[in-house]
């Protein structure tokens, strides 16, 4: 029986994306951040049985934006804090030795 090699995620992501550090590689990273993001936003507004217009009209922006945002386009940190104020999440962030941070 011939012996299987077995790869980690880092191997196969350097091989077809680029090593870490490369500008296709820190891209993907990227728009992979942004997505996952976008998907939190669709959960949580799903959860709190909005529809992307109910959260548009409490954010101020049309339902084609929405629908951009949670698929992890046109992304800003100053939208994210308008989306959970308006969805009443609170977002912190665990900085290094600064500990907990809120963000709004």
């Amino acid at each position: 029986m011939e012996k299987m090699k077995f790869y980690t995620e880092e191997e196969i992501m350097d091989k077809h994306i680029g090593k870490k550090g490369t500008l296709a590689r820190d891209k993907f990273e990227e728009d992979l951040q942004s997505f996952l993001i976008g998907e939190a936003i669709k959960k949580a507004r799903q959860s709190k049985n909005l529809t992307q217009e109910e959260l548009g009209n409490l954010i101020g922006v049309q339902r084609a934006q929405i629908s951009r945002i949670e698929s992890g386009k046109n992304l800003t940190l100053s939208t994210l804090a308008r989306i959970f104020k308006a969805m009443g999440i609170s977002a912190k962030l665990e900085i290094d030795n600064l500990g907990k941070v809120a963000l709004w």
